[in-house]
């Protein structure tokens, strides 16, 4: 029995890392992780409502200990994970439940308003002693200890602001390995001219417009006519080579920050780790990454480092050792992610970070009194400056809510305010595929700093409106031009944008067409790095004759108008159900659903328009009591905001194919990633029969 308890929880804490090549071992391959059914029956004694993961959990056959096993576990400092040893400059505090940590870390934890031991939860009536200090404002002195920073910085400083470093960390985060120049690109953005009707390809973008009618009579007006604005981005030829051929992609700069708190211990850690492995084996050598990990606080474990067979093997034994204790401090993990971003010597094409949590932020978000003071947390999301000065674009933020405990409201709110999304793991096996997910995106950028004019072409005609969920946009003075902020894009990801115009009557002896709009694309190329404009040669007309005959409303305009009316409905049971009024939000979500079993998609047997109304349903369900809505229901509603807002996919739910909704967002890429996830495992590629495969389908353009 001894044993089986030792082999559980082996396989619950460590992941498999080749011996290092100093030692003699081959370089790493995707053979490095090997998996057991016997770690999974040996877990699995261990408690009687264990969930079986997807994919099995990495077995002990061939593991390490990790670095602090519990023998030494009187010796490191649970909250920074360093070691404690007399005469390093470090006075020791020893609390009244018997766990011993740096001084100068406990007096951390106590500005932050924490007087619980990291370590057994025991609530301290004794607390340490802190001396303010008279020679910098706004730092503490305690013997033996170093300086710290304050523990907010100041509204002017506080984007700077670097947190608490370990003594193993340099000031500045310039550190980064260089990247190799790259071999000279001989292939330019090609232009398609082959098009019909409304169709144009913009360089990687197809465009292609919809008017909600196919005519409307010259003696009639039509006010808020609507017209649908459909992009594609096209995969290119360099990409169809191969992902991980030299130049077939843009490379990435990834900064992840994993929560390794005392709440993610046994199998959270280890699917966390195996999630990881699949992550450092699917980068490729021109690809960078850094990891960050925090509990009380945050510690970068390397810098940006190219994911070569010798990165990818440091990479690995870098997320092996980790280990999980103490509290969450999820702002000093942002703040140190966004210095790794912002003091790099060198940039790849596309950057991103990855930001997961179990958690409540227990040192920056703090409730005194019962209610919540929430902090602001968009000054610590990392900016990268454009190349010609000027302002700076967000690097986006994609945030993975794990398990019931996170919190979504701030989670979101992160990933909202950088351009990133924010998914839902609701099982604690779907991890892998979601960050599967979210990768299978971020290696396959083909568009940049996207920007989408639209421009009237008849004299009489303004802009009414132009819906873009979170997207960006601007409408002139003159109302008669509007712009509209895409940014990234990756390969065959779709974006649909609605804009209105009033129609006005046609004069006599006037023209049998009436123009509407003219739509210019502006973007840069990820790896050549030029600039592509196109303005369309031909706008978009419509016929206006005297008597309309057969009118055609195209699916596509009402299929989208339903997406819309379904975000709205939404946004407004979220906010009934955060004032506690969960019958009014159930209330909203079912007249939505009603007004869309009206119309002419969901009649027609539009799949989106079936997959909105599945998911309006899946969400009253979720709001039917305060417990299920508080444990589920939010994160689940702002990981459908998230998808809706940004047309991006998500990971919501128990997995990433919960609603077939979730489909309707993915790329090709995101498919085959999850796909690799859900039947191979590292250095086996033979499916596996328990496993359901991944499906796509195009619900944009169906046949009618």
């Amino acid at each position: 029995m001894g044993s089986k308890w030792r082999k559980a929880k082996l396989a619950l804490t460590c992941l498999f890392v080749p011996r290092a090549a100093a030692e003699g071992a081959p370089p790493y391959s995707a053979a490095a992780a090997v998996f057991s059914d016997d770690a999974l029956l040996s877990a699995g004694a261990m408690s009687n409502d264990f969930r079986m993961p997807t994919t099995p959990i990495p077995s002990s056959s061939g593991l390490r200990l990790p670095l602090y096993g519990s023998k030494s576990s009187k010796k490191i400092c649970s909250i920074c994970l360093n070691t404690m040893k007399p005469g390093q400059g470090h006075a020791i505090f020893t609390a009244e439940c018997s766990h011993s940590f740096h001084f100068h870390c406990v007096a951390s934890n106590v500005t932050h308003g924490s007087k619980i031991c990291p370590v057994c939860r025991a609530k301290w009536k004794e607390i340490p002693f802190q001396k303010p200090s008279h020679g910098r404002e706004g730092t503490h002195t305690v013997p033996g200890a170093q300086w710290l920073p304050p523990p907010r910085a100041s509204a002017n400083n506080r984007r700077h602001s670097t947190s608490f470093f370990h003594p193993s960390e340099p000031l500045f985060f310039n550190d980064d390995e260089h990247l190799d120049h790259q071999p000279e690109l001989t292939e330019k953005s090609s232009f398609c001219k082959d098009v019909y009707d409304n169709d144009r390809s913009i360089g990687a973008i197809e465009v292609k417009t919809y008017p909600e009618m196919s005519a409307v009579s010259r003696s009639a007006s039509h006010k808020n006519f609507t017209i649908l604005i459909h992009l594609k981005a096209l995969t290119s030829r360099r990409q169809k080579r191969g992902a991980n051929e030299p130049n077939s992609r843009a490379p990435v700069d990834l900064v992840t920050v994993l929560d390794v708190s005392g709440s993610m211990a046994g199998t959270k850690l280890a699917l966390l780790k195996r999630a990881m492995g699949f992550v450092i084996q699917h980068l490729g050598p021109y690809d960078r990454l850094s990891v960050i990990a925090f509990s009380s606080t945050a510690r970068r474990l390397f810098p940006l480092r190219r994911m070569t067979d010798t990165g990818k093997q440091a990479a690995l034994q870098a997320v092996n050792g980790l280990t999980s204790n103490g509290g969450t401090n999820i702002a000093d993990g942002l703040r140190k992610a966004a210095k790794v971003v912002t003091d790099r010597k060198w940039k790849n094409p596309v950057g991103s970070i990855i930001l997961l949590s179990d958690g409540q932020d227990t040192y920056t978000v703090s409730s005194p009194v019962g209610s919540r003071s929430q902090f602001d947390y968009q000054p610590l999301l990392p900016f990268s400056n454009h190349e010609n000065g000027g302002t700076g674009s967000k690097i986006p933020v994609h945030a993975f809510g794990f398990g019931g405990d996170h919190d979504s409201k701030l989670m979101h709110s992160v990933s909202e305010n950088s351009g990133g999304t924010f998914s839902f793991i609701e099982a604690e096996s779907a991890i892998q595929d979601a960050f599967a997910q979210c990768i299978g995106g971020l290696l396959s950028v083909v568009v940049q700093e996207l920007e989408v004019g639209v421009e009237c072409v008849h004299p009489r005609l303004q802009l009414g409106s132009v819906k873009a969920g979170s997207y960006k946009t601007r409408v002139m003075p003159c109302a008669r031009r509007g712009f509209i902020d895409v940014g990234d894009l990756y390969a065959e990801e779709e974006r649909d944008f609605l804009v209105t115009v009033d129609i006005p009557v046609v004069d006599e002896g006037s023209s049998d067409e009436t123009s509407l709009l003219k739509v210019t694309c502006v973007y840069k190329d990820p790896i050549t790095k030029e600039s592509v404009t196109f303005e369309e040669a031909d706008e978009l007309k419509i016929p206006r004759p005297d008597i309309v005959r057969d009118l055609v409303v195209p699916v596509e305009v009402d299929r989208q108008r339903n997406r819309l009316l379904a975000a709205e409905a939404i946004v407004e049971a979220r906010t009934a159900a955060e004032r506690g009024d969960l019958s009014g939000a159930v209330s909203v979500l079912g007249r939505c659903h009603k007004a869309m079993s009206e119309t002419v998609s969901m009649r027609a047997g539009d799949r989106l328009c079936i997959a909105l109304g599945a998911e309006l349903r899946e969400m009253q369900e979720r709001m039917a009591n305060r417990q299920v809505y508080e444990s589920s229901g939010r994160a689940y509603v702002l990981s459908g905001l998230s998808s809706h807002s940004w047309q991006r996919a998500t990971a919501r739910g128990d997995s990433t194919y919960s609603t077939s909704l979730v489909q309707s967002y993915q790329t090709p890429s995101m498919v085959d990633m999850v796909t690799q996830s859900q039947t191979t495992f590292f250095g086996n590629s033979s499916p596996q029969p328990s496993v359901r495969p991944a499906r796509s389908f195009n619900m944009r353009h169906q046949p009618r």
